[in-house]
């Protein structure tokens, strides 16, 4: 279902009292990382703003359209306040920032019989168990889209475990259904402590330029890999690749690779914890990564991390106590700490953006509010230098 386009000013800043307002902010430097990466401001979408008859909101992933100029942004709506779906946005990106917000168009993402999800029924025989949308990539020479769910796990329910696997399909631009990846055997969901844990699978997704290569990767370890970060270590979690053969449609994966998580922010009390919540590659072996930590200002990190020397675990079960070489990586921007971005809030995707007159690439983010009052949905914008 596609609605009337709706034209949303932006904010770079904070949202004056009524939520209808906005403030400028002039761009400044990303203090970890000054010749890498510059801030350059944010737009943040007013509070219950809805479109199509959809609330705007678990905005969880972002993957840019160069040809049609607009982003393609996934909600985690697990079908409760819509369908699963998609929403076409156009940026007005420049050097001041994200000068301008437009919502075009709702799609939902449709299943292998051509029919919008349907809404949760835990209860029902058998449950329905819709799913949990969190990563986007878009493919430009195929003029198609990849999405990833989380899948579910529940194993205190009153009829037994509930599970269904995490996938990653391929999707039409009109939310079509058009195949979809087989999983390694490490993301088989059990009602047993192995494999995936609940809400922490398959969170990223990327798709190279040249439209060889997809990588999903997960948000943390599985049961198998190890315990979750925590305030005192870090943990290795899973990042997977398909090679992408028009011809042979979507297919089994190819290698596999641990990537070293940071451990939970000092300010995220003692349950906290870190993920990665989205990665965008630069090439089939770099790549820019978000991991993000729970606090009440969230710890988001913006990292650059690469394969080369990596251990290809594919056919590793655990990675608990393994002997394995993790992908490296080097910070470019702690955005907890950026001058000027106010408000920040849950990060959890990432893209390139448009070029800027000067050549400098812009990297746009956008946030998940979780659909909470005290949370927002944000479009951060930075530049990384020409070359």
């Amino acid at each position: 279902m596609r609605g009337k386009l709706i034209r949303l000013p932006a904010l770079c800043g904070v949202l004056l009292a009524a939520g209808l307002g906005l403030a400028g902010c002039a761009p400044c430097d990303t203090p970890a990382a000054t010749a890498v990466l510059q801030y350059l401001g944010q737009a943040v979408l007013p509070p219950d703003t809805t479109f199509a008859g959809t609330v705007v909101g678990g905005l969880s992933g972002i993957s840019y359209d160069p040809g049609r100029d607009c982003y393609y942004v996934i909600s985690d709506d697990r079908s409760s306040q819509g369908p699963a779906r998609f929403y076409t946005v156009r940026l007005s990106v420049s050097d001041r920032g994200v000068d301008d917000v437009a919502i075009s168009a709702m799609i939902p993402l449709l299943d292998a019989d051509g029919r919008p999800f349907e809404p949760p029924a835990f209860d029902a025989t058998p449950p329905v168990i819709p799913p949990d949308p969190e990563g986007i990539a878009f493919d430009a020479g195929r003029q198609r889209l990849y999405w990833s769910s989380e899948g579910e796990r529940r194993t205190d329910g009153p009829l037994g475990a509930l599970l269904a696997d995490p996938w990653v399909r391929t999707a039409g631009l009109d939310g079509s259904y058009l195949g979809r990846f087989s999983m390694p055997p490490q993301l088989a969901m059990s009602a047993q402590p192995t494999g995936p844990r609940r809400n922490t699978t398959l969170e990223g997704l990327t798709v190279t330029a040249d439209g060889r290569m997809l990588f999903a990767a997960m948000e943390g370890p599985g049961y198998d890999d190890g315990p979750l970060p925590d305030r005192a270590h870090g943990a290795l979690t899973r990042i997977t690749a398909y090679r992408l053969d028009s011809d042979a449609g979507p297919g089994a994966p190819v290698a596999q690779y641990a990537y070293p998580l940071e451990p939970a922010a000092e300010t995220s009390g003692p349950a906290g914890t870190n993920g990665l919540t989205d990665l965008l590659a630069l090439s089939d072996i770099a790549f820019l990564v978000i991991e993000r930590a729970f606090s009440d200002r969230p710890t988001v990190r913006l990292f650059r991390a690469e394969i080369a020397g990596a251990t290809d675990v594919l056919g590793m079960p655990a990675l608990a106590g393994a002997a394995v070489t993790p992908m490296t990586k080097t910070l470019l921007a702690d955005l907890s700490t950026t001058p000027g971005l106010d408000p920040l809030d849950n990060i959890e995707g990432l893209t390139l953006g448009p070029r800027l007159p000067d050549g400098r690439q812009t990297v746009v983010l956008v946030s998940d509010d979780n659909f909470s009052p005290r949370e927002v949905t944000q479009f951060v914008a930075f530049a990384m230098p020409a070359g």
